[in-house]
């Protein structure tokens, strides 16, 4: 059923005013850092991410890391995805690859001697389980010979997985080797729309995928869908809700497909002509939102959901959810250590990138230096910046008092150029903003992304060209 162009309240913490998000809707950051990782640069260079150990070395390494694990590879191309991904059936790379993120690891741990423990690691790519079950189980090991880790109860250990590379016994193997949490790409149950992305991916295989992590005893189940596909429209959207509510995963992520085939080549072998009207895709979204939420789900914020006791959803409540980049956490005080061909890190007050292609991530090992490409080192205003656009994605709300004082600044002298743009928003009904607090309404939390564009200087400093925005997705 099509949803009205009007407001329409969806629960009591989101309001969806179909009017206001065609208005508002724009070409914007997804925060997943700040600044973003457009504006790194190649002047940082591995001399400023020692340094930045050291300086966390040198406060006693109060905070655990987060260690992050790219593999880039995947069996096949689906036409919608935007990672850096390898396509390939060549085992072989992955033997070389392995090797090589092994000395990577290597260099790493040798960094963080005596500050090495860690309370969470994500495998992502690519298809992380394009590697076997013995090359996963070499890679551990080695990670474990580095690193101290957290025990089962208190440690989150994830893995993003395809459902059409794993069996069930693949699956009670990889909870066997540590993992606790896994992420599963489903985008839609329809035959139609998964032969046009070209990702053949049945029902049945993914529901059994499911099944068998909750047997093996992982503490959480996250599916992730996207709405805007060719081939899509309100009919198959609910029948691929109906399809997921039923399946129960504790974690659902939302994904707005951006069409952008003039920066990810595999895009142009999707036919426009097949997707959506963007009025549709207003309607799937309005759609999808009720149904998960109806279903108990509960609203985190930009496009990810979770079962009311799960830890997502109580670290947002208990003000302790954190935003990285990958996605929403409950890890806020992490160091992030990436590793693998482009993976970013996050130490101290740095964001470091690797380099983008094998050929220049394996040269930068073979001279025994990190690969480290670009980054950037923080200024205190962009450390006060992030710590405002963490708070209003993970919390939709800021304490003005409490930031001054944690920073030598008048809010209303510092961001006085903000504060205007924030009234125009304020008009729409998006915020409301006073002398102790800023907070999101209702009708804001879905345009969260316009809110903490304005606070961010990278864009606001001058007035950008618009090919230049054209880089990011829509915020709705």
């Amino acid at each position: 059923m099509a949803v009205p162009a009007s407001a329409v309240p969806i629960t009591s913490s989101v309001l969806f005013d179909a009017g206001l998000i065609r208005k508002l809707s724009q070409q914007g950051p997804r925060y997943t850092s700040y600044p973003t990782a457009d504006r790194f640069t190649d002047e940082f260079r591995v001399g400023d991410y020692l340094q930045a150990v050291n300086s966390v070395r040198a406060m006693g390494a109060r905070h655990p890391l987060s260690i992050y694990v790219h593999i880039p590879f995947c069996d096949k191309l689906c036409y919608y995805c935007a990672c850096n991904k390898i396509i390939t059936k060549n085992r072989s790379k992955a033997d070389e690859y392995l090797t090589y993120l092994k000395r990577e690891i290597d260099i790493q741990g040798k960094l963080f001697a005596a500050m090495n423990h860690v309370e969470q690691l994500h495998f992502g790519g690519g298809t992380p389980t394009y590697i076997s079950d013995e090359q996963m189980a070499d890679l551990l090991a080695h990670i474990r010979k580095w690193f101290r880790f957290a025990t089962d109860d208190d440690g989150e250990y994830s893995i993003e997985i395809d459902p059409r590379t794993v069996s069930p016994e693949r699956v009670h193997s990889l909870r066997a080797q540590g993992f606790n949490r896994i992420s599963l790409g489903v985008q839609d149950f329809d035959p139609d729309v998964q032969k046009a992305v070209n990702r053949i991916q049945p029902e049945e295989q993914t529901i059994s995928v499911m099944q068998a992590a909750r047997d093996a005893g992982f503490r959480s189940i996250s599916v992730d869908l996207i709405y805007g596909l060719p081939k899509q429209n309100l009919i198959t959207m609910g029948q691929t809700l109906s399809k997921v509510i039923a399946a129960n995963p504790d974690r659902i992520s939302l994904y707005n497909y951006a069409h952008m085939p003039h920066l990810f080549k595999s895009q142009r072998r999707i036919a426009e002509a097949d997707l959506p009207h963007p009025e549709t895709k207003l309607d799937m979204l309005a759609l999808s939102i009720r149904r998960l939420t109806d279903a108990g789900y509960v609203y985190i914020g930009m496009d990810h959901f979770a079962k009311p006791n799960d830890d997502l959803a109580i670290a947002q409540r208990q003000g302790r959810l954190h935003r990285n980049f990958q996605g929403y956490s409950t890890h806020a005080e992490a160091e992030m250590v990436s590793c693998g061909v482009s993976a970013i890190s996050a130490v101290g007050s740095t964001y470091s990138q690797n380099e983008k292609t094998l050929e220049a991530y394996y040269e930068r090992l073979e001279q025994g230096e990190l690969p480290i490409a670009r980054g950037i080192k923080l200024s205190v205003d962009d450390l006060l910046r992030r710590i405002i656009i963490q708070m209003l994605m993970c919390n939709f709300e800021l304490s003005i008092r409490s930031l001054e004082l944690a920073y030598p600044i008048t809010f209303t002298a510092y961001f006085a150029a903000e504060i205007e743009k924030l009234r125009a928003l304020e008009a729409d009904g998006l915020l409301s903003i006073d002398a102790e607090w800023l907070t999101v309404t209702p009708k804001g939390r879905l345009l969260i992304r316009n809110i903490c564009m304005v606070f961010d200087r990278y864009l606001n400093t001058k007035q950008e060209a618009k090919v230049e925005r054209l880089r990011y997705s829509k915020t709705i």
